[in-house]
């Protein structure tokens, strides 16, 4: 608790106008709607039309899954005040972003086990090297700026990564016996993949940097 207390303090003390801005809107999900969408984008022209919203339709669930394990499970069970809360004592030295607290309890993070369940599904789909780290990646800023804004110890964000990292597994198993059972009856027979395979990591790379380069403009400004 004290490593924690102190990491947390350090993180959400370096800060100054621009990170509050960069990092507000890095924790927001609107903010990387371009990006879902070129992920769905490359997933369709790899994977075609059927497989993509079968593949998109479990990413949902997963998602739903992993946050309802965090918010509605575990966070009951282990009731561990975020460092925003004012019943914590560290309450009082951590920076507030807009007067922003979140819920009373923070352990796992939902945010963790949303992102990297995404990231990880994903990872295991395009099974391609450069585009996982780009998606751990990502993952890991959207954790960060949990971090920055005093919501969350890395404790929770590192057990929402396990619950986001499991839960992908196990969607992405159950997606591959469905797909192997649609396939055998027919439903994808008439779909092969025909993009070029470096489109897959240049188009959500592109996505990623210019929504960030977006974001540090709007936060400059």
């Amino acid at each position: 608790m004290n490593w924690d207390d102190s990491l947390l303090l350090a993180v959400n003390g370096a800060n100054n106008a621009f990170c509050d801005a960069f990092f507000w809107l890095v924790s927001t999900k609107w903010a990387w709607i371009p990006f879902y969408i070129a992920l769905a984008y490359v997933l369709w022209r790899q994977m075609g039309w059927r497989r993509t919203l079968l593949a998109l339709a479990t990413i949902a669930l997963l998602i739903t899954f992993a946050d309802q394990i965090t918010s509605h499970v575990l966070r009951p069970i282990f009731e561990r005040p975020r460092p925003t809360n004012p019943d914590n004592p560290i309450s009082a030295g951590v920076h507030l972003v807009n007067g922003y607290r979140g819920g009373r309890f923070g352990f796992p993070s939902c945010h963790a086990a949303n992102t990297f369940a995404l990231a990880s599904f994903c990872a295991l789909l395009f099974r391609r090297r450069a585009l996982s780290l780009l998606l751990l990646g990502w993952a890991a800023l959207v954790c960060y700026s949990r971090m920055y804004l005093g919501v969350h110890y890395l404790g929770d964000l590192l057990a929402g990564t396990i619950v986001g990292m499991l839960s992908a597994f196990l969607f992405y198993f159950a997606f591959r016996a469905l797909s192997k059972r649609l396939e055998k009856r027919g439903v994808f027979s008439d779909e092969t993949a025909n993009f070029d395979a470096r489109k897959i990591v240049l188009i959500p790379a592109a996505t990623l940097l210019a929504t960030l380069l977006l974001i540090a403009l709007v936060s400059a400004f």
